[in-house]
């Protein structure tokens, strides 16, 4: 399967990101096994030289290892443990990669239920949305084997930036450092959106309150860079839906009821979110929460 400097790469998902990672591990020259609920996903990727597999048993059966990017635990679990799933696949002591922004118990549950097979089982999530993944400039957090790390890090390396590749511990502390990820950004969003309704209904120029709040301990890198994609092109990132979003934050909350933190402040962030996904729409932009303080004050917010 492998070529001699290369592993094969069998990838099931082929969504906004699962798209742009797989084109990258192929400009990098890594053999690729793909396969999608969506068969025409495929068909820029089998152009360019990826082999189409029918189910998730064939993409494991014929690679050196798989990724899972998919769009929620529950159809992690379907595609790992479910029939044609990777399990029927995949050989003892194979390599299974979830990059998707999950929860540790698939992975435990597997961990656990097949322990005698030796499988290398390595939650990698990913940071930098879908330009992030069509640029191959991902962040990537590694919950894991120190070993598996090392020996994986030239497939995450095609993927991400390598400065941003981070092994943040054992398994599940990559799920759990992703989730805490969106939980913030989330919230600095929702609270950017909010100060620049306000002050801007108060009366202060847009593009001066924020020049003021990068020039302030207040500064963070959404207020200085992600909020731009809205107040110059009126962009709420439909390339990650609020639905996603919302699944994303309901997550982060369960993690912090299973470690028993308060998290009040998630939480209503959380209600947020679920406010815009019903105003708006499930495939609204996951930056839509930002319209809701828009429509508060009768005017989009644009520099």
């Amino acid at each position: 399967m492998a070529t001699a400097s290369r592993p094969t790469v069998g990838f099931i998902g082929l969504g906004n990101m699962g798209s742009g990672m797989t084109r990258n591990l192929l400009k990098a020259g890594f053999p690729l096994v793909v396969t999608d609920i969506r068969r025409e996903s495929a068909d820029e990727l089998i152009a360019g030289g990826a082999r189409w597999a029918d189910s998730a048993a064939e993409a494991a059966a014929g690679s050196d290892l798989v990724i899972t990017m998919l769009p929620t635990p529950r159809h992690v679990d379907e595609v790992v443990r479910g029939s044609g799933g990777i399990l029927e696949g995949i050989a003892d002591g194979g390599t299974w990669i979830d990059m998707s922004t999950s929860v540790p118990e698939v992975a435990n549950r597997v961990r656990e239920d097949e322990a005698r097979r030796g499988l290398h089982i390595v939650d990698a999530p990913v940071s930098g949305m879908s330009v992030g993944a069509a640029n191959g400039m991902l962040q990537i957090f590694v919950g894991g084997e120190a070993d598996d790390f090392a020996r994986l890090r030239p497939v995450f390396e095609a993927m991400g930036d390598p400065e941003k590749i981070l092994h943040v511990g054992g398994h599940g502390a990559g799920y759990a450092v992703k989730l805490m990820i969106n939980q913030l950004w989330f919230s600095h969003l929702v609270a950017t959106a909010e100060v620049l309704a306000i002050g801007t209904k108060a009366g202060v120029d847009l593009g001066v309150l924020r020049d003021s709040l990068i020039a302030s301990p207040a500064n963070s890198l959404f207020v200085e860079r992600d909020v731009l994609s809205i107040l110059n092109d009126g962009d709420y990132d439909e390339g990650f839906a609020v639905a996603l979003a919302c699944k994303d934050l309901g997550l982060s909350i369960d993690l912090a009821r299973s470690v028993g933190v308060p998290a009040e402040l998630s939480g209503l962030v959380e209600q947020i979110y679920r406010r815009a996904r019903a105003t708006y729409g499930d495939r609204a932009g996951e930056m839509t929460p930002f319209k809701l303080y828009e429509d508060v004050i009768g005017t989009e917010l644009r520099l």
